[in-house]
């Protein structure tokens, strides 16, 4: 599995943290959820898994949670992992991203989630805008994919 980010440090408990994430395209478009704290960023749609929950049921929470949008024919695309400080959780974590790529059905609401906001951009703007490296790599392998 691919490894983005900064470099394990071995005098580090790193909590493992699965999580999945979805690429949301129309045509050269992306949908991106934009996230106040800890610090403003673009990022895929997505987040962590919870324990016993199916990482399909998660993505399509956590996509509902971050954009307000409900989507379907979701099927996996990339997996990657990284090393990071999560300030929300005052831990070290090895983040392992699952991402897919879905269809953006339909808005059903703002963000019930606090401090995000959808977003659309075009897909080679939304790859330079994401703060994962990982989720940015994905975003270009994904419009190359598609002619982008």
């Amino acid at each position: 599995m691919r490894r983005y980010g900064d470099p394990v440090d071995g005098a580090r408990r790193h909590v493992a943290r699965p999580g999945v994430y979805a690429i949301l395209a129309r045509g050269d478009q992306v949908l991106l959820t934009h996230q106040m704290a800890p610090v403003p960023e673009f990022q895929l749609p997505g987040g962590g898994i919870d324990p016993g929950e199916q990482p399909l049921c998660a993505l399509y929470r956590e996509v509902f949670e971050e954009t307000g949008w409900h989507i379907g024919r979701a099927r996996r695309f990339d997996a990657h992992r990284r090393f990071t400080f999560m300030p929300e959780y005052d831990i070290w974590a090895e983040k392992i991203c699952l991402i897919y790529v879905a269809r953006p059905a339909r808005a059903v609401a703002p963000p019930p989630e606090a401090g995000h906001s959808a977003v659309w951009l075009p897909m080679d703007i939304a790859a330079e805008r994401v703060g994962s490296p990982g989720d940015r790599a994905a975003l270009r392998r994904y419009g190359r994919r598609i002619g982008l």
